[in-house]
């Protein structure tokens, strides 16, 4: 039970910190990274829960897509991120005062909540026999299987318009031609020189 203890407060104390240095860092790769760190601190949490499930989610989804996209969007693109701060400082006062109304409203929200009878009408005892991912799997795929598949829908046509948006076809740019590779002969790619003995080529 110690030991339990003690790896939730060193879990939870990274994870706070991380998170802190995700906003606080002026090298957004930095950030990126601050980000990734608080991720995985998050799995393990999930671990201390018994939720597995989840924290391989966390583990793999996020850690391993998400972190590593923004990170490879942060380093490809060129912005310039001085120009985005002095944007942002100008604004600074606006931003604080949003993000206290949204945590009053949250404090709120956490205050008044009082869980009601609909949310325990599908609560299902977890039996030894049943582990934790098999009970999720279990509503995922009866319960909620329509909204299940149309997010899926949505992220596939989210992903289909972010990759029209960013293509562009630039003339100067060399890319492969299948056809042209198929239909290639050793004769259009290989020359053979016959070369007298004593008569190399001088460089």
């Amino acid at each position: 039970m110690i030991g339990e203890s003690i790896l939730f407060y060193m879990f939870a104390l990274t994870l706070l910190t991380s998170a802190s240095c995700v906003i606080l860092a002026r090298n957004p790769v930095h950030s990126v990274l601050f980000l990734i760190l608080a991720f995985m601190n998050g799995s393990g949490l999930f671990l201390l829960l018994n939720a597995e499930l989840l924290a391989m989610i966390l583990a793999i989804v996020y850690v391993g897509a998400v972190a590593v996209l923004f990170l490879f969007v942060v380093m490809m693109l060129d912005v310039d991120f001085a120009t985005l701060r002095q944007g942002a400082k100008r604004h600074a006062s606006f931003s604080i005062l949003i993000g206290l109304i949204l945590g009053a409203e949250l404090s709120m929200v956490a205050y008044l909540w009082k869980p009601t009878g609909l949310a325990t009408q599908t609560v299902k005892v977890v039996t030894p026999t049943i582990s934790n991912t098999q009970m999720i799997g279990s509503v995922l795929y009866t319960d909620y299987l329509l909204p299940f598949q149309v997010s899926g829908l949505i992220l596939l046509v989210a992903m289909i318009g972010a990759i029209t948006l960013t293509l562009r076809f630039k003339p100067e740019t060399r890319r492969q031609d299948i056809n042209a590779q198929m239909r290639r002969t050793p004769a259009d790619t290989l020359t053979i020189n016959k070369i007298e003995s004593g008569k190399g080529i001088k460089l």
